[in-house]
């Protein structure tokens, strides 16, 4: 037989043309039919009027509060659902996450968080076994990695490049073994992988929801519009089709679509009368079966079958339907959100391990009831793949911020509860949100006021800040009262110009800040009527600025980098940077009516327009820090900065309102020039893990035909990308997930901004052109590059720890006046900091005495001569704070225990040797990671006295 697995779905998204409440209720269905409460009331009524139906459900967001709503007696009828198995939940996650934007940490958080409530509330059988992304727009190899140290058995997803598909289509091979990690031991990231054969929608003529056109089965042979037959002949000459393009007698087929099963009863009766008619035909020797099913029910079939699969390596990055069709301009797409979505990450970590640290007073203390719940939501959210992909609709958009920004407020209260714990002090601490443009009323008014420092990593840190000030001298003390080198420099044009009324500061007080690992540091600042003047600037462009680690130099005809020096390996490479845009295509062209959008990059042309050749420059050279502020054109400026103990070179890039009255769409990039011989390849990270290899104009798994030849070699840049040769390689570490490549030898190009006047037609049918009430002419966006050049063999030392303090910045409090005589000025949450290799991803409170752990080694195999070896960690001399009375491991998700995982072995076609066994843990206290491995834990703890 040939078997055909229908398997009954609804796709909906957490947001997208509607927020995730108008998506919930049903609301404002002008803009969109859909009402997610709706689908899943009427999909349970069906399911249980017939035994043999089946439905899949995924996001945890809509079900979780759809549940809360429902009585007992409902309860108890889904419960028994979920246990037949007649209702199953695959992937579970909070939502159905972006694949090129997300960071590996908040994925991770955001999965923990539904899978959670499927374990809490129906137990093992809720437990999904298949990972699902059906809609997401390319396919990471670090997300494959995850899913597979989730424990899932297989992957299923819809979306792939066109020629990757149809070359599959030909081979057999849409369905795979996925190998995600060239550094953990197989299978341990090793993924069954399937590509669904319509996407995610039903075959061609075969919807039967409220929102399809399709006709329904009509069986009365009594009335004239009878159409079995028609029917069953079209449904097999489809299943015989799909058939020939996969490898065994079983084929699977999504009969749903996007927020479909609102009336389950047109699905549910069409599909009984379908799978009654063509099974009806087996009596006349037809040879196809029908039955409802699963994804994991077929998995279980293809399993049994016992064949090898192919092997994949690389990503599925980049996606493109069509040949001008390229999906990469996402990757930059509200570069301002997904800037935020990263700020709110590094905030949440810090509120999940303070409520650890500080105890149970932490979320009601002193200044009332704080959680850490509310952001930890709001940032599950985020991770859809229609929310930071930027490929929302703006009042979405502004939805998602609006829930960051009141998760980080609920945090602030927990945090102010813990500080105060932790540091005995309770004086009022302030948070001052716009530090990024000079704002802070507290430091811009105050004679005297201390600033907290605390640090989210398990290593100390050295950290430069820039308070906004209105004196031109002050005193820094650190928390054993001794003197800091600072200075005040003069607030910069550009930061004037987009502050908005918001601060009147005239100066920024800048200070190098070293925070213990884990821990707070508290350093106390006065303003002083004598002494040391603010730095003046330099109307010239200095032909160098340089410390004791790096020299950077200029052209001081153009104002322009013009070389890079690592002065400790005393390499040095020419380097010039610039600033560019695209015109974005408006759909006018004679190769494609594909405009640039939300989605899609299409450039009218290869060569971007240089914004200018020149620079207008001026300087400004301490003990504490130099900078060279650059003035591109009105819409465009940088400071090249360079701090007094950095390895990094930092550039702090401004760009916006991008002008569009000339009607033409911008794409702006910033490109990086240099001399090492990159033979047309470069680096990228994956989900701000593991690197891959890039090659322009190139596919790992297929023989490229490129039509796009900007657009076709842009990947997502998550953390950082690289280029090198056998002597130098140069770094860039981002602030944010962006969009880049590299087009010719020795070049790197991020893509910083985007402004379009037209819809790229992929469904959100809106321009992506932003605009607020604060800049009604276009947004202002600012964010950060920040360079290192090293050896090769040791750049993984520098950029690893770099990359990882960039995602996690410490966080700054402020208090007014001077801190009493017995508050505690510096704390550090370990015993001891941890090695290099060792990275705490998550430190969370699990319930009353347990505390979730989650510990990686942050290195890849062979990346490191220093740092790539495996590094032994004791859980009982970890924190200073907790003693650590019991331990169990889990997998990474957290819904099973390590011990309990079993997942499906698969045989990849290649021959291999046998593997090793990796060597256990010394002890039950002392646990061993090894490079690129992640290691969770659940703890129970007590709070030492």
């Amino acid at each position: 037989m040939l078997n055909v697995h229908l398997v009954p779905h609804t796709h909906d998204d957490v947001g997208w043309l509607k927020t995730v409440d108008q998506y919930y209720y049903g609301d404002r269905n002008a803009v969109q039919h859909a009402g997610v409460q709706y689908v899943l009331d009427s999909v349970v009524e069906q399911l249980l009027q017939d035994g043999a139906r089946r439905f899949i459900y995924v996001e945890t967001a809509f079900f979780s509060r759809w549940w809360k709503q429902q009585s007992g007696a409902t309860r108890a009828a889904v419960r028994r659902l979920v246990d037949e198995g007649r209702l199953e939940f695959v992937n579970g996650g909070w939502c159905m996450s972006d694949e090129a934007t997300t960071h590996y940490g908040a994925a991770i958080d955001q999965m923990t968080l539904g899978l959670r409530f499927l374990n809490d509330t129906f137990g093992p059988c809720g437990r999904p076994r298949v990972a699902w992304h059906i809609d997401p727009f390319g396919h990471a190899r670090e997300h494959a990695s995850m899913f597979a140290q989730m424990g899932y058995d297989g992957f299923f997803f819809g979306r792939l490049d066109y020629q990757d598909r149809a070359r599959r289509r030909t081979a057999l091979e849409q369905e795979l073994l996925w190998r995600a990690s060239d550094s953990l031991t197989p299978p341990m990231a090793d993924l069954f992988t399937g590509i669904l054969p319509n996407g995610y929608n039903p075959p061609k003529g075969f919807c039967w929801d409220q929102s399809c056109d399709d006709p329904p089965i009509r069986d009365d042979p009594d009335l004239e519009d009878y159409n079995v037959d028609d029917v069953v002949t079209r449904f097999l000459a489809i299943a015989h089709a799909q058939a020939k393009v996969y490898k065994t007698n079983h084929v699977i087929m999504t009969m749903g679509s996007d927020f479909q099963y609102e009336n389950a009863n047109l699905w549910y009766k069409n599909l009984d009368k379908l799978i009654r008619y063509v099974n009806g035909r087996q009596a006349g020797g037809e040879r196809v079966h029908l039955l409802y099913s699963t994804p994991s029910c077929y998995l279980q079939e293809l399993h049994a079958a016992n064949l090898t699969w192919p092997l994949k390596t690389d990503d599925f990055f980049p996606y493109a339907d069509a040949a001008h069709d390229l999906w990469t301009g996402f990757f930059t797409s509200r570069p301002a959100l997904k800037r935020y979505e990263r700020i709110s990450n590094g905030n949440l970590q810090t509120c999940n391990q303070l409520e650890v640290l500080g105890g149970p007073v932490s979320r009601n203390g002193p200044f009332g009831k704080g959680d850490s719940e509310t952001l930890k939501r709001a940032m599950a959210v985020a991770q859809h793949h229609d929310a930071v992909s930027g490929t929302e609709r703006q009042h979405v958009a502004n939805d998602y911020a609006r829930r960051l920004a009141g998760g980080w407020r609920r945090c602030q209260v927990l945090l102010s509860n813990s500080l105060a714990a932790l540091s005995g002090s309770t004086a009022e601490r302030v948070y001052c949100d716009l530090l990024n443009v000079s704002v802070c009323a507290l430091t811009e008014a105050s004679q005297k006021f201390s600033v907290n420092v605390y640090n989210p990593l398990v290593r100390p840190v050295s950290w430069p800040v820039r308070l906004p000030v209105n004196g031109t001298s002050y005193e820094v003390s650190d928390a054993e009262g001794r003197p800091v080198d600072c200075q005040v420099v003069p607030v910069s044009a550009a930061t004037r110009a987009v502050r908005r009324q918001r601060g009147f500061s005239v100066g920024e007080l800048v200070f190098v800040a070293r925070a213990p690992p884990l821990g707070f540091t508290s350093y106390s600042v006065s303003r002083i009527g004598t002494g040391p003047p603010a730095a003046a600037m330099q109307r010239h462009t200095p032909t160098a600025i340089q410390n004791k680690f790096l020299r950077v130099t200029f052209d001081p005809d153009t104002g322009l980098l013009s070389g890079l020096s690592n002065l400790e390996t005393r390499q040095t490479i020419k380097l010039t940077q610039n600033f560019y845009w695209y015109n974005a295509s408006d759909g006018n062209n004679a190769l494609s009516d594909q405009p640039s959008g939300a989605y899609i990059f299409r450039p009218n042309g290869s060569t971007p327009f240089v914004i200018s050749r020149t620079a207008r420059t001026e300087s400004l050279q301490t003990p504490v820090l130099q900078e060279v502020r650059q003035w591109f054109s009105p819409w465009v400026s940088q400071v090249v900065r360079l701090h007094g103990d950095s390895r990094a070179l930092e550039l702090e890039w401004t760009v916006g309102p991008l002008p569009i009255g000339d009607d033409l769409g911008k794409e702006v990039i910033t490109r990086l020039d240099s001399s090492i011989q990159t033979d047309e390849y470069f680096y990228t990270d994956s989900n701000g893990r593991e690197i891959l290899q890039r090659k322009k104009d190139f596919r790992p798994s297929w023989i490229l035909k490129q039509s796009e030849p900007v657009a076709g070699n842009y990947y997502p840049i998550n953390s950082r990308a690289f280029i090198k040769d056998d002597v130098d390689q140069l770094t860039v570490v981002t602030d944010r997930s962006q969009g880049g490549g590299s087009l010719k030898n020795g070049s790197l190009e991020i893509m910083l901004h985007r402004r379009l006047l037209y819809d790229d037609v992929r469904g959100v049918a809106e321009p992506l052109n932003e605009t607020s009430a604060l800049f009604p002419e276009g947004l202002v966006v600012r964010g950060r590059l920040l360079l290192s050049l090293e050896r090769p063999a040791g750049a993984a030392d520098a950029h690893r720890p770099l990359g990882q303090q960039e995602v996690l910045q410490p966080t700054l409090t402020f208090t007014d006046g001077e801190p009493r005589p017995d508050t505690v000025l510096e704390f550090s949450g370990l015993q001891a900091a941890l090695p290099p290799a060792v990275h705490l991803l998550t430190l969370t409170q699990w319930d009353e005495d347990s505390v979730l752990l989650r510990l990686e080694h942050q290195f890849q195999s062979r990346e490191s001569r220093e740092n790539s070896g495996p590094v032994t960690v004791h859980l009982q001399k970890l924190f200073s704070t907790l003693e650590v009375l019991g331990v169990s491991e889990m997998n990474l998700s957290a819904n099973q225990w390590k011990d309990d995982m079993k997942r499906f072995h698969w045989t990849p076609q290649t021959d291999e040797k046998p593997l090793l066994k990796p060597l256990g843990d010394p002890s039950a206290w002392e646990v061993t990671l090894r490079p690129m491995e992640i290691r969770t834990f659940l703890l129970r703890v007590v709070l030492r006295s």
